[in-house]
């Protein structure tokens, strides 16, 4: 028997993000899972972070970036989606879901094996992330948001015309030029259909 041998539940309860549905609240044309949105969020940080370094005399770990985002919403495997309506409702709840999300991180932090911890403490835990990292991602988590409601929005579903709204608004005010770089340069021709995208080619 090899001694090296570990027993971990760790991706076990990761291949689960594929069943924690997003935006519970609301009625989808096109259901999002936690999973699907962690890798559009990881690809538009990264993409985020080469513009930033690119165009604009940035200096970020775009791979980095990359693999935090690919963790940021880890903990709803144990906490779930809590939309963020309810999230930001008061500064008491807003406080409290920040104190699970922590719990949950060293849960799930624990599940690893004792060798493997401290390089995860760095994609896991939000307080040891660097500050411009987490600024990206949340820009992309953002940007991420907005192509759904963009999506709803072309499907007939008005459900999200609320949100659309605030988070382009959001966006809009954003003073970030990696992120006006991208809302230009990307998003335009993210509402078109396939036909469409083959034309413009």
């Amino acid at each position: 028997m090899n001694k090296n041998l570990i027993s971990s539940s760790f991706y076990a309860y990761l291949s689960r993000l594929r069943w924690i549905k997003r935006w519970g609240l609301k009625r989808n044309a096109h259901d999002e899972n936690v999973m699907e949105h962690s890798w559009e969020v990881a690809v538009i940080a990264h993409i985020l972070a080469l513009i930033k370094n690119r165009y604009y005399e940035g200096k970020v770990d775009a791979n980095a970036i990359a693999t935090s985002a690919l963790y940021h919403d880890i903990t709803e495997v144990i906490t779930g989606d809590l939309p963020t309506p309810i999230k930001y409702h008061s500064a008491e709840i807003k406080n409290a879901y920040k104190q699970i999300e922590q719990q949950a991180e060293l849960e799930l932090l624990n599940l690893l094996p004792s060798a493997l911890r401290a390089d995860f403490e760095r994609l896991i835990q939000h307080n040891q992330i660097p500050s411009e990292h987490l600024e990206i991602i949340k820009a992309a988590d953002k940007i991420s948001a907005y192509l759904k409601c963009q999506a709803e929005l072309k499907a007939g579903n008005t459900e999200f015309v609320n949100a659309a709204e605030q988070i382009s608004q959001s966006i809009s005010e954003s003073k970030r030029p990696e992120v006006i770089f991208f809302m230009e340069n990307f998003v335009p021709s993210c509402g078109l259909t396939l036909d469409g995208l083959m034309q413009t080619n």
